[in-house]
């Protein structure tokens, strides 16, 4: 089926892909098929620019009625582990989408990837080069000077064949040879003067074990594993199209037949007030900044989870974001939105107090505890209510009390009434200090005949969220905010690096109160704290002592924070 043909929209409200997919299904071209892939190395934990790219790849598969694989674009030994494999598919897996079978290796087609370069060598358009590294690397050139030939470049191809085979025989030390393919060292495109294609590298590989002490570049396996799995739109980030002209080259010199992959570009996620590279992103984990991969500060797509972000916020965010041509930089406020709006309809309300202050009401009968009725989520009325536990003494937050408060001030003060949440009106008595001045008591009054529920003539402006000193829990509750200080990390300043630019407020651990009905809540379970924001609870909970993560307050409070 042509799904191009059974679209209503006008192809103005579809992005720049979306426009080549249905142009492409118009003309037939590839049979009508649609086959994407996501190509992650396994050198890291995916952040949230993967994930744009994993939703626009899987997202188009899934319109276009065709097929996503996941490959894993395994070429580097040294930098690669199952853990990552493994974190990757679990990834994918969480933000809702499905490779089914369809899950491939670069390193499957080690073998044929290994006949494709004999092929290119037999053409003489590929030879097996004696400079080091090093000597490669100064000879390149700059974009407006050519490269340095090597002096190995008119090796006969007989010759390059019986190096190269030597080189995977494992006769050869790392570093001594690598095979290059033979294009243009005056080209203005450094990616096409005569680039590596294969290293040696005695390196043990987490899928073939030590099978292979030669291994491909990214640049030679990608495109070819593109084609080997007959890829009809291979979707890469901007800043591969410099890339495409070496892809074109060497399935141009090839062999080749069936469906010829095209590769296209998309602007990549760059998010502000962190950095996205996996390199900075692993200096970070190593060097103890960061608790690991999944810290709930991290980008990545585990931190996310772990502090409380769901797949569709994420998803969400993916298409607000948009796919464009240029790169830009999108505000983290945009993604705090997205989580905020999926929360808000979804989350249990529950009370906690994070800065406690005792509360006792005088007048309230001793010893006596109410249930009262607390809905679980207003925007969800037919979830029904939770019972709260009520009594005489209770903690409220201490910046809900002001002994001089300015005029505007509707919270507690002396003399001054308030609700307080699901119960009663109540109205500031006198305080008990300490020593130091510091207030350890407030003492109210309460009017029985204000019970939330009742037809209640007197109203007040001020709610407060409160528990119940006898029946709250303890609770360890980590406020976590942006990773860095300011909104670009990356950029350059003298002396400083960008982990001189950490926020050192990006997380305060404290002891909060919470409502007993939290106490059986389990690890990734997310509540809104009424006032307060929307948290998760962590993978660090044990039995009798949960420990919560703030995943985003109720309101942007960073820009007004930090004085901006």
């Amino acid at each position: 089926m042509n799904t191009a043909e059974n679209k209503s929209e006008s192809s103005n409200s579809l992005n720049f892909l979306e426009q080549i997919i249905e142009k492409n299904l118009k003309e037939n071209l590839h049979g009508g098929k649609v086959h994407t892939r996501f190509p992650p190395e396994p050198n890291g934990y995916l952040h949230i620019g993967h994930a744009k790219s994993i939703c626009l790849n899987f997202g188009l598969a899934k319109k276009y009625a065709g097929k996503c694989n996941l490959r894993f674009d395994d070429t580097n030994p040294t930098k690669e582990s199952i853990e990552y494999v493994n974190a990757i598919r679990e990834d994918i897996a969480w933000l809702g989408f499905d490779w089914e079978e369809r899950e491939y290796y670069a390193s499957d087609y080690f073998e044929k990837l290994y006949e494709m370069a004999v092929t290119l060598i037999n053409k003489g358009k590929a030879y097996v080069c004696d400079m080091s590294g090093e000597e490669i690397a100064a000879g390149r050139g700059t974009p407006s000077t050519p490269g340095r030939i090597s002096p190995w470049r008119d090796r006969k191809p007989e010759e390059s064949l019986a190096l190269f085979q030597k080189m995977r025989d494992g006769e050869f030390p790392d570093g001594s040879r690598v095979l290059r393919a033979k294009i243009d060292m005056t080209s203005p495109n450094m990616h096409m003067r005569d680039p590596v294609m294969y290293r040696i590298m005695h390196a043990e590989h987490h899928r073939t074990g030590a099978q292979w002490c030669i291994y491909p570049m990214y640049d030679w396996a990608h495109g070819q594993s593109d084609y080997l799995e007959q890829i009809t739109h291979s979707i890469c980030t901007l800043e591969f199209d410099v890339h495409r002209p070496l892809y074109d080259w060497f399935l141009d010199n090839l062999d080749i037949s069936g469906i010829r992959p095209r590769q296209f570009e998309f602007a990549r996620l760059n998010l502000n007030y962190t950095v996205m590279s996996k390199r900075k992103l692993l200096e970070l984990v190593e060097k103890g900044f960061v608790t690991g991969w999944d810290d709930p500060r991290m980008p990545t797509i585990s931190g996310l989870r772990r502090r409380g972000y769901t797949p569709a916020s994420i998803r969400s965010f993916s298409d607000k974001v948009g796919v464009a041509k240029r790169n830009n930089v999108i505000d983290m406020a945009l993604l705090e939105h997205c989580i905020r709006e999926d929360l808000n309809k979804n989350a249990p309300r529950v009370m906690a107090v994070l800065d406690p202050v005792r509360l006792i009401i005088d007048n309230y009968p001793e010893g006596q505890t109410e249930e009262l009725d607390g809905l679980r989520n207003p925007e969800k009325p037919e979830n029904g209510y939770r019972k709260v536990p009520f009594s005489k003494e209770l903690f409220i937050e201490r910046a809900d009390f002001m002994e001089d408060p300015p005029k505007k001030f509707f919270r507690l003060s002396p003399g001054n009434e308030v609700r307080l949440k699901y119960a009663y009106i109540i109205r500031c008595e006198h305080v008990v200090k300490d020593e130091s001045g510091h207030i350890t008591e407030i003492h109210c009054t309460y009017d029985p005949e204000t019970k939330s529920g009742m037809d209640v003539q007197r109203k007040v402006k001020g709610t407060l969220h409160w528990v119940s000193a006898d029946h709250a829990l303890p609770a360890e509750v980590r406020l976590y905010d942006r990773l860095f200080s300011v909104p670009n990390p990356d950029e350059p300043e003298q002396g400083k690096s960008f982990i001189d630019k950490l926020n050192p407020d990006s997380v305060n651990t404290i002891t909060a109160l919470v409502e007993p009905g939290l106490a059986d809540a389990s690890p990734g379970d997310k509540f809104q704290f009424e006032r307060t924001g929307y948290f998760c609870i962590d993978n660090d909970s044990k039995k009798g002592r949960q420990v919560f993560n703030r995943t985003v307050t109720l309101r942007d409070s960073w820009q007004k924070s930090m004085g901006r």
